[in-house]
């Protein structure tokens, strides 16, 4: 077979972008349980798989191995292919997007249940084939992924992302977050590469500025550490609130890290602080949308400003925040509340979808969430407004209130009320307030407005309804 760079002819050397920059064939590209992957392997193992894919024009990238998920995004490049990463891989959501795009298959590097797509496995298609010659160039305009939010009527939406933009933000991050004059750094990745702050920080950010990338996916505290461990300096440890807070839990002894980089939710300022004592190492947050991509960063514990990324601007006019220029391709709205400084910098207060208002009083969820994962003995926990007809008012039962569950094994609901109140209005206090095991938290450390009201619903049930 021989390989194509897509409908378009083969860009210039002078406007094509490399898909590595890797400037040795010995250069260190990912680093795995075996030892380092370096440039020539990479180089085998894209051409053998650009040469077996199926003939399509989108895919549904399934590997959970980071380096095998870079070989993949190069492959699909290769064949004029375009990476679909949708907000999950449910059978139903599956077919969905395979009416919208006929002939979607998946790449897997494991075995894959339920999945109505065809599958290509990895391993088999990397058993044969010819290495590529060199690091492939690609035109900044070609189409790479299409990335997926889901709106406010709860359907996916598409945002298509160029080879260009996705190289020049890993650039922008890498000189906003201090890197840019490092060599030999490796990131450590707790976010899966299909998440957008995954391919941008744990998977672009290592291709276009020769880091390194830790193919395994750590996710609790103990695997963190032992990947950790298993790499050179410098570390960089790219993760998410969540697993952070359960690194500070554990009280986990890390290996010394150059960088500690958070995103998908807001930080408490007072945990970038523990963190910050406790690992040595800065603490830098990214702020991103899909429709966007990144666009600031801030390291928290110096107070609450952003600044945009290299190129970025900004402006606020009635709809709410844009942002264009740098990396973006097309000027995009924000879904948060934002109040600017300047074209360059500016302050967050959560999301407009998580604004709430009882009794005539405001306040957004996030807010909230911060001030319940301040209390001392939460280990994790969220507000979570109920839609109208599931409140109190509207079945004619009173003012409606908010619900939270929260994770605190040595507290009681008592004790967790009046610690409440000392930090909230009293309008905000929840009922019910649910004690439990665990949030359900998805690859990202998210929760899904789906998960809160299933939870919610199985714990409004008799306690032994709930045992059946």
């Amino acid at each position: 077979m021989t390989l194509r760079a897509g409908s378009e002819a083969m860009p210039s050397a002078s406007s094509a972008i490399p898909f590595l920059a890797h400037s040795a064939p010995d250069a260190v590209v990912a680093r795995g349980t075996a030892g380092p992957i370096d440039v020539r392997q990479f180089l085998d193992d894209a051409g053998r798989l650009a040469a077996a894919l199926p003939d399509s024009a989108h895919l549904l990238n399934l590997c959970t191995d980071r380096y095998r998920f870079a070989v993949g995004l190069c492959a699909a490049l290769l064949r004029g292919q375009v990476t679909l990463l949708p907000p999950g891989v449910a059978p139903a959501l599956l077919r969905e997007l395979s009416q919208t795009y006929p002939g979607l298959y998946a790449l897997a590097d494991a075995e894959v249940s339920d999945c109505p797509l065809p599958v290509c496995d990895f391993e088999r298609a990397t058993a044969a084939g010819r290495p590529l010659p060199s690091i492939p160039l690609f035109a900044p305009t070609r189409p790479a992924v299409i990335a997926f939010t889901s709106g406010t009527t709860g359907r996916p939406t598409p945002h298509s992302k160029r080879w260009g933009s996705l190289a020049a933000g890993a650039m922008a991050e890498s000189a906003a977050l201090g890197l840019n004059t490092e060599r030999g750094v490796t990131l450590v990745g707790t976010v899966p590469p299909q998440h957008m702050y995954g391919l941008e920080s744990a998977v672009m950010l290592g291709l276009r500025n020769g880091y390194a990338l830790y193919a395994p996916r750590p996710f609790y505290p103990a695997d963190i550490r032992v990947a950790l461990e298993r790499i050179p300096a410098p570390r960089v440890l790219v993760t998410t609130p969540v697993h952070l807070r359960a690194l500070l839990a554990e009280e986990a002894r890390l290996p010394p890290l150059r960088l500690i980089l958070s995103a998908t939710a807001p930080l408490p300022p007072e945990l970038a602080a523990q963190a910050e004592q406790r690992y040595a190492a800065p603490l830098m947050e990214i702020y991103g949308f899909t429709e966007a991509g990144q666009v600031a960063s801030r390291r928290t514990t110096a107070g609450p400003v952003w600044r945009t990324l290299p190129g970025v601007r900004l402006r606020v006019d009635g709809q709410g925040a844009w942002f264009s220029g740098g990396s973006i391709h097309e000027e995009a709205l924000s879904g948060d509340i934002v109040t600017a400084a300047d074209e360059s910098s500016f302050t967050l207060h959560g999301r407009n979808a998580d604004l709430v208002n009882i009794a005539g009083k405001r306040a957004s969820l996030a807010y909230l969430d911060q001030q319940l994962l301040q209390i001392e003995g939460v280990r994790d926990g969220c507000y979570f407004a109920p839609d109208e007809t599931d409140t109190a008012a509207a079945r004619g039962q009173g003012v409606p209130r908010l619900t939270a569950f929260v994770v605190a094994p040595q507290l009681t609901r008592s004790a967790l009320l009046s610690a409440l109140r000392q930090r909230v209005d009293p309008v905000f206090l929840p009922r019910p307030l649910y004690l439990v095991d665990a949030l359900p938290r998805n690859a990202t450390g998210k929760l899904t407005r789906e998960s809160l009201v299933s939870l919610a619903r199985r714990l409004q049930q008799p306690r032994s309804a709930r045992a059946r």
